[in-house]
């Protein structure tokens, strides 16, 4: 509960349920009601307006900003969604192939697509009392793919958040990685339990075509080759597998004492990325998943995430030291270092167009980084690592609707 005084003397009460009351001073009666999202939080008063009008602000558990404008002629209150965002831990970040000024968060119960460069959200995907673990666009841009912790798949439609299809127990413990395969026609999916699963993806219907089980702990991470015909998994029982998915049997594998986090592949596909709990960056052949270079990615703490440019040139780091690391890919040295994150980091991402890095962690916030190539200007090869700079996030334009107000349930 939260409350406030305006200039007249008149009383603000804001309630958990989200209820926002003005009421008169020394009667108490109530002058005018509004409703928002969220338990209120904080409100403050803004500029007056005409006559008894003002302005004031006001936040909810659920972070979202509201400015409400109180008219004193007709005596009602109307709130407007200046800034919203996530409200809990956000477990993963995707990027449409090829396409830079769009990305898309998961947390619990929904899914969030925002406008890069603008800074704003763009569409609200939710599902209640659920957690999205994992999330991808299919390469043709037609759907976002996600796995949620009630062992779910679930499609949605990029631009509208209509629900495409589901995919009923596709893990039964939770989905924890996804990824779609080059002619949008299939899905690559890992759960809790360890397996790893390729479904069909039709116009009409979604079956199971494969179910490959060798990881005997949680699936973290999954990459499936340009040509769609093998993909490569990373498994908390510190194995990364390589599988062909045209006879669906293992073709190779690595081990090493870490719970692997994430594996990628090279742009070229020549070599493998790994990091985990070890703390160690790892640098694969693909050919026979020999190791080839070993760096130490943290000194501290363990790695969460990975991801390589677009040009292979460079790959950027994030983890439990909540430091976002910026890295030369063929020298393998540390170049630039973000501090920003108050908690553990979980995914990092480089925009297709090597602009920006998205970061996102168990704080809830996204972090916007300038991309800064990692190459040597002096004749030493590592210079003094400094703070990449934040970009500002600037206040929401108007309120964008959920995909549940405009008349969609995602919830079966």
């Amino acid at each position: 509960m939260c409350c406030s005084n305006t200039r007249s003397g008149d009383l603000l009460v804001g309630g958990g349920e989200g209820t926002i009351m003005l009421l008169k001073a020394r009667s108490f009666k109530v002058i005018s009601i509004a409703k928002v999202a969220g338990g209120i939080t904080s409100m403050a008063i803004g500029e007056a307006g005409e006559g008894e009008s003002f302005e004031f602000y006001t936040g909810t558990n659920t972070c979202n900003l509201y400015s409400v404008i109180y008219t004193g002629k007709k005596n009602v209150m109307v709130p407007k969604l200046l800034h919203a965002c996530h409200c809990d831990k956000i477990y993963d970040i995707a990027f449409a192939s090829g396409y830079s000024e769009v990305f898309a968060t998961c947390s619990r119960d929904d899914i969030r697509i925002w406008h890069l460069h603008k800074c704003h959200e763009l569409l609200q995907i939710q599902v209640r009392n659920k957690k999205c673990l994992c999330l991808a666009f299919m390469p043709d841009g037609k759907s976002i793919i996600s796995g949620w912790s009630d062992g779910r798949i679930r499609g949605f439609g990029p631009e509208t958040g209509k629900l495409l299809y589901t995919i009923i127990d596709a893990h039964v413990q939770g989905v924890t990685a996804i990824c779609g395969t080059s002619d949008s026609g299939r899905i690559v999916s890992g759960g809790v339990e360890g397996q790893v699963r390729v479904w069909k993806i039709g116009p009409q219907s979604h079956y199971m075509i494969a179910n490959m089980k060798e990881h005997r702990a949680q699936v973290n991470s999954i990459q499936v080759r340009n040509n769609d015909s093998e993909c490569v998994s990373s498994s908390s029982d510190g194995s990364c597998i390589v599988w062909d998915l045209t006879r669906f049997t293992r073709n190779n594998s690595l081990f090493a004492s870490t719970f692997f986090k994430a594996v990628l592949y090279h742009p070229d596909e020549s070599q493998l990325l790994t990091t985990g709990t070890d703390r160690k960056i790892t640098y694969w052949d693909a050919y026979d998943c020999s190791a080839i270079r070993i760096i130490d990615g943290s000194l501290s703490a363990e790695l969460t995430s990975i991801d390589i440019s677009p040009d292979g040139t460079a790959f950027v780091s994030g983890g439990v030291d909540k430091e976002v690391k910026l890295w030369n890919y063929d020298e393998g040295h540390c170049y630039f270092i973000g501090r920003g994150h108050s908690e553990p980091i979980l995914k990092v991402k480089i925009s297709p167009d090597q602009q920006n890095i998205i970061s996102v962690g168990e704080d809830g916030a996204i972090f916007i980084w300038n991309y800064k190539s990692p190459i040597s200007t002096s004749s030493s090869p590592v210079q003094n690592t400094s703070p990449a700079r934040l970009s500002p996030v600037p206040a929401l334009p108007e309120r964008p609707v959920p995909a549940e107000e405009s008349g969609q349930s995602h919830d079966e």
